[in-house]
């Protein structure tokens, strides 16, 4: 059974950052609970590229949340509860989009098959779309909650488009949009057509977290929720390093508050997209794709 806790107890944060927060960097599944997986991809993107360095940049960022042994507020070690391991990045060849996409729909089946929950490092947020066929094969059409500064619900046949995956989901049948909620949003949209739940960035940001959580548990229910985090939902002040930022979005406190308080959704999939860290300062938005990205496997080790 591979050892899944981190490193080395003395671990320190600038050697051997080989992995996210310095799980194993295995392929073997046996006895892990979570997958943390890359997928460096950036040719979906409509406006500045580079996410394709997310998956790096976020690793490197986590070795400063691993000296840490219990992670404030929670009151455990992670790898008391959780057996994660680090995947490594999915390798697929330059310019060819489709085969990308169907590499890690076979990657997503294989970790999602074997009960494992897999939490993935983008890249751009197409690659949500072939996450979700994989999630989907095994849990029937999932709610989608989603946390961003647009829709990604432009209506166009063209399919490879980071702002387009979730209509292209929607067409599929992937998503119960009936059970589907969207935070943050700050963009246009046609509402009176749009098929899920709005939490505009405003609302969020005018009212209290208990009323946040509030209106995300009660559209999502009981229903097998699958978690999606683009980074520009943070306002820029919090996360530069994107492609698209957008003025006026959620606090960093605020994003972390809101996911620790999602224990009682049935979070069956994860992803935490759109880190650019060539826009990035200090690695600000590279720590706080880290943060977020931990944040959720402290969740589902609360769960156990």
């Amino acid at each position: 059974m591979t050892d899944t806790r981190f490193l080395a107890e003395f671990s320190n944060t600038y050697a051997n950052i080989f992995s996210f927060c310095g799980l194993p960097l295995t392929r073997d599944l046996d006895g892990a609970d979570a997958v943390v997986m890359g997928v460096p991809f950036d040719l979906a993107t409509t406006g500045r590229s580079g996410s394709r360095f997310g998956p790096s940049g976020v690793r490197q960022a986590s070795a400063q949340l691993r000296w840490e042994n219990k992670r404030w507020p929670w009151t455990f070690a992670l790898g008391d509860r959780l057996n994660a391991i680090d995947y490594g990045d999915i390798v697929f060849r330059d310019g060819d989009s489709a085969a990308m996409a169907a590499l890690v729909e076979q990657h997503a089946d294989h970790i999602v098959s074997a009960g494992k929950t897999l939490l993935t490092l983008g890249g751009d947020h197409f690659i949500t779309l072939p996450l979700l066929r994989s999630h989907v094969r095994k849990h029937g059409p999932v709610a989608l909650l989603h946390f961003d500064a647009h829709t990604d619900t432009e209506a166009t046949d063209y399919v490879y488009n980071h702002g387009a995956m979730f209509h292209h989901a929607v067409q599929e049948g992937l998503l119960d949009t009936e059970r589907s909620i969207q935070v943050g949003i700050r963009t246009e949209y046609t509402a009176e057509t749009h098929k899920f739940e709005v939490l505009d960035a405003a609302w969020m940001n005018n009212h209290s977290l208990e009323q946040n959580l509030e209106r995300i548990r009660a559209r999502v229910g009981g229903a097998p929720v699958y978690l999606s985090f683009d980074i520009d939902c943070l306002d820029p002040a919090f996360a530069p390093g994107t492609g698209t930022p957008v003025m006026g979005g959620l606090t960093s406190d605020r994003a972390l508050q809101i996911i620790r308080g999602l224990g009682d959704l049935n979070i069956i999939g994860m992803d935490v997209m759109e880190v650019a860290p060539a826009y990035d300062h200090a690695e600000i938005t590279s720590l706080a794709g880290a943060t977020l990205a931990l944040e959720m496997l402290y969740l589902l080790a609360a769960r156990k």
